[in-house]
């Protein structure tokens, strides 16, 4: 058996391994990670033979972490790396390279289109009518997005949404409110088989999909980084965060929204960010927690965007694709039955 994992802004773990009487034999592990000293290679290979194969990647880190020296130095991957290496290598899991994908800039379309598509394609995803795709949104509106079990009194506040036509909506994945308008984030959705992130803890799968944007951004000289769970941030602030929808289909909704620009004092008059959450994040104020791609870059919006799309391309091939007659329709029911409905906007009051 074999498996890989690039550690998210760190090297590529490659494990190969037999599978004997419930327990792992034969292992092997290499990649163009740094190790010190040399002899800690066969120290780990060692300390992972004859673990049983329901060990998890956690365990399996702990069983390595407890047969290296003192002294050892491990740059560019961890113990726990191994283990989900490992995981995925039992699993049969899969990886980006594994599939074709259909990379898809949405045409201008009401945030509600959006998240009902989100549901939709997950959904066609998992049930082989779609392959995996990367799309981004382009939006026609503004609007304020809650997490699924967020609550509506405690998160926003009705009349000054009203006041400046901001709707609210309600979508699929949980995690924190967003506000967002049309030339102020850049967001994207994957909807990848669960295959692909097999073995991996959900922290883990969270960085694993978008480490491609990590590297994207790098590449606009962005000293950007993923911090745990969600966020993708930078030395000089937040950029923007990320939340995960997994069907019982298997297939996987993750889809992430970044600040390009933002308008701080109408996201606060709309949103009830109180002192608990900015005191959480290390600052008193909304203008300070976010810090937009276009001051990091003084790049258009468009030219940000088009260089995400390339490196996806680059990392991982794609054709760009477009969405189904079918699929909008189904949308378009979707939004008649589910999501514009209040029952779903107060499913938590």
């Amino acid at each position: 058996m074999h498996g890989e994992y690039k550690v998210p802004g760190g090297k590529l773990v490659v494990v190969d391994l037999e599978e004997q009487d419930g327990r792992i034999a034969g292992f092997r592990l290499a990649g163009d990670f740094f190790l010190e000293p040399d002899d800690a290679l066969g120290t780990i290979d060692a300390a992972v033979d004859g673990l049983p194969v329901t060990a998890t990647a956690a365990e399996i880190g702990e069983a390595i972490k407890r047969a290296l020296p003192q002294d050892a130095v491990l740059l560019g991957f961890t113990p726990e790396s191994v283990g989900v290496a490992i995981r995925r290598a039992l699993q049969h899991a899969s990886s980006f390279s594994d599939y074709e994908w259909t990379i898809i800039d949405d045409e201008p379309r009401l945030p509600i289109v959006h998240v009902a598509l989100d549901e939709v394609l997950t959904e066609a995803v998992g049930a082989g009518s779609r392959g995996p795709t990367l799309r981004f949104w382009n939006l026609a509106g503004p609007a304020v997005y809650l997490g699924s079990f967020q609550s509506y009194r405690n998160e926003v506040d009705p009349e000054n949404a009203e006041r400046h036509g901001i709707p609210v909506i309600r979508r699929i994945t949980g995690g924190g409110a967003m506000f967002s308008e049309p030339d102020n984030a850049i967001t994207y959705s994957l909807y990848v088989p669960g295959d692909l992130v097999q073995g991996m803890s959900f922290q883990d799968s969270y960085a694993f999909l978008d480490a491609w944007v990590i590297e994207a951004l790098k590449g606009l000289g962005i000293d950007a980084y993923y911090a745990p769970l969600n966020d993708i941030t930078s030395a000089r602030g937040k950029i923007g965060g990320a939340a995960q929808k997994r069907l019982a289909s298997g297939a996987v909704l993750h889809h992430a929204t970044m600040s390009y620009d933002i308008d701080a004092d109408k996201m606060t008059k709309v949103l009830r960010i109180g002192r608990e959450k900015l005191s959480d994040k290390g600052t008193t104020s909304a203008k300070k927690r976010v810090d937009p791609l276009k001051s990091q870059t003084g790049m258009p919006k468009a030219e940000v965007q088009e260089a995400l799309k390339g490196t996806f391309r680059r990392l991982y091939g794609g054709t760009e694709g477009a969405l189904t007659e079918a699929e909008l329709a189904e949308a378009e029911e979707r939004i008649r039955s589910k999501f514009a409905t209040e029952e779903w906007l107060h499913r938590v009051p």
